[in-house]
């Protein structure tokens, strides 16, 4: 019979290399385990050493494809790569559907690089609920940069730009990228601009049209702002990924220490939100599932509405079924 090991002991393997360890304790930060969560503060605690880079960008721009290369690429300079690939949950066992990691199966006998997917589980903005508990504890695990690659993003899907120090988004040739830049307020997001696919011939004129909607959003900015470069990248030829890498690591340095500050402080507090809203959750649907059963029946009947009952519920919630002032 096989013992439990402690969250605790998970940290401490994973801190000495062990890279099962690691596994096994994101696996708890997916589960929401709570005996994790004293494991996963001192991880953030002790983290903060790797530079988390965000890869986004619309379905079939090739995301996953970029990782690989860009992953190569890094390795090649010596660095160690984890990667956390954000996959759609999949409808039946509510799992990684694992695509990412199959695209990426020629780096897995590299002891430098660490694959992990992780199912969405219905969070919304491109990301997985663990997947900064998982940046925290790779980064204790010794890896230098941790890449995360969202699902593909749609309009306001860009939670990662609050996640990462760095984020790449990535265009393909031919999709109308250049109009959802726009529309989605990814052109705002992002510190580098990739252009996949860029054998294609129609590739210049999505890097042409990038490049001239960058300039007309740049013409007030201080002398020493980040300037968002546009990289065209090619995964057939290898094309541009020698850019990229400079470009991210030029970003890491380059960018003020007063804007490198401030972005810290929007990831904090993106943090803070975000697990704060996992916790209440987690806890709502506790009590939904197991004290609601006779008020649904109520509401389904029209005997109560939906708006006093979901204060009351919410009340109940956050006071332990003490109802104090009302939240509306």
């Amino acid at each position: 019979m096989s013992v439990r090991v402690a969250s605790a002991e998970l940290l401490a393997r994973a801190a000495a290399g062990n890279l099962g360890a690691a596994a096994r304790l994101i696996s708890r930060a997916e589960a929401g385990a709570a005996e994790a969560r004293p494991a996963l503060a001192e991880a953030y605690r002790r983290a903060g050493r790797a530079h988390v880079v965000g890869i986004t960008g619309v379905p079939g721009s090739g995301k996953s494809t970029l990782v690989g290369r860009l992953t190569h690429a890094l390795r090649a300079t010596g660095a160690k790569v984890a990667v956390v690939a954000i996959d759609p949950s999949s409808p039946y066992s509510g799992g990684s559907i694992l695509g990412d990691r199959v695209r990426m199966s020629d780096l897995a006998t590299d002891p430098g690089v660490f694959i992990r997917s992780m199912a969405t589980r219905g969070a919304t903005g491109g990301m997985a609920r663990a997947a900064l508990d998982a940046a925290d504890v790779l980064d204790v695990a010794g890896f230098d940069s941790v890449i995360i690659e969202t699902v593909g993003v749609g309009q306001d899907e860009v939670e990662i730009a609050k996640a990462s120090h760095t984020t790449v988004v990535v265009s393909a040739p031919g999709l109308g990228d250049e109009i959802q830049a726009i529309k989605a307020g990814i052109l705002e997001i992002a510190d580098i601009h990739v252009v996949s696919k860029c054998d294609r011939p129609d590739a210049n004129r999505t890097l042409t049209d990038l490049k001239l909607m960058l300039a007309l959003g740049t013409a007030d900015d201080a002398p020493d702002a980040w300037r968002v470069p546009v990289v065209g990248t090619s995964a057939i030829t290898g094309e541009g990924i020698e850019n990229l890498v400079d470009c991210i690591q030029r970003h890491r340095t380059a960018v003020p220490s007063d804007a490198r500050a401030a972005r810290a402080r929007r990831i904090a507090a993106f943090r803070l939100e975000k697990t704060a809203e996992n916790l209440l959750l987690e806890r709502f649907q506790a009590r939904f599932r197991t004290h609601e059963t006779d008020r649904i029946e109520s509401l389904a009947a029209r005997s109560i509405d939906p708006y006093s009952t979901a204060i009351d519920l919410l009340n109940r919630t956050l006071h332990g079924g003490h109802v104090h002032e009302p939240l509306a």
